[in-house]
């Protein structure tokens, strides 16, 4: 568990990126800190690390303050997933992969063992491995980010906007593959977005943060959706106008799901319980 308490963040030109923002981030799900450029959320996320430092307050893992004890060893048991991947340039991916592992005291061969065996977890092409990041596309990149935030198999993965550098499709198949990572590894995930829909997609709680990281509503994505605490979350969700209010139009192929202004946004599948209401078992008579 993670906890905020009090905590705020003066930068030098007395920019106040946090002011007095307490949180309980819970265990082993995915908490997204969504918010507009200058909203405080990536500062927040950093603090958890100590790339950056409060102020004033207390950030705790485990009842235990970041600041008592070693910064890099900190760093080095928290992954941590950055846009445009961050990955060493000179290394092969599999190098790459291995980093924090290495710097951990770990042989150069149980590293890529475990290097090559995160390939795998995150959906790349063992043949990616000794190449270098240059020559892998913008979402192979990613993918190796994220292998290397998971490397040390830390209980807590940062991902500062993770997925922000890359095109709509790659971005899709990246927050697929983060949801089916995170049903299989149960990490403690902290989120960081400017993307409503991304956060609502990927997220067990959203916390909505206003100016200076003041929070103006977390919740489910459904307690948001289904209750705007305002009418700044409202415009925020899209729900003032009516982005949100979804209606069902009847065509001859079928039920298309539409949006206010009659975009079609989907199809309407049945579920086991209308399939089973349209289709009553058979009893044995009728079975013969």
């Amino acid at each position: 568990m993670i906890e905020f308490r009090s905590v705020t963040k003066t930068f030098p030109d007395g920019t106040r990126a946090v002011d007095d923002f307490s949180l309980v981030i819970p265990a082993r799900q995915t908490t997204v800190l969504v918010g507009s450029s200058g909203s405080g959320k990536t500062t927040l996320l950093r603090m958890i690390n100590r790339m950056v430092e409060p102020s004033s307050g207390v950030v705790e893992i485990d009842g235990e303050s970041v600041l008592d004890g070693d910064p890099v060893a900190l760093r080095r048991r928290i992954g941590y997933v950055m846009q445009n991947s961050g990955l060493l340039p000179h290394f092969s991916v599999i190098d790459n992969v291995a980093t924090v592992l290495r710097l951990n005291g770990v042989s150069r061969r149980e590293a890529h063992v475990r290097a090559r065996e995160l390939l795998d977890t995150v959906g790349l092409d063992q043949a990616l491995a000794e190449r270098n990041p240059s020559q892998l596309s913008g979402g192979q990149q990613q993918r190796v980010g994220v292998a290397r935030g998971l490397a040390a198999d830390p209980n807590i993965l940062l991902m500062d906007e993770p997925f922000g550098a890359v095109d709509p499709i790659v971005r899709t198949e990246l927050q697929q593959e983060l949801l089916r990572l995170q049903r299989e590894l149960g990490k403690t995930v902290v989120f960081v977005t400017h993307d409503i829909d991304e956060a609502l997609l990927l997220g067990d709680r959203i916390v909505i943060l206003g100016k200076s990281a003041r929070i103006v509503q977390q919740g489910t994505p459904d307690e948001i959706l289904s209750a705007p605490a305002d009418d700044f979350v409202a415009a925020f969700i899209g729900a003032d106008r009516g982005r949100r209010a979804l209606h069902l139009r009847e065509t001859p192929h079928g039920t298309v799901v539409v949006d206010a202004d009659g975009r079609a946004q989907g199809t309407l599948v049945q579920s086991p319980a209308d399939l089973l209401d349209t289709h009553p078992p058979r009893t044995a008579d009728e079975v013969g």
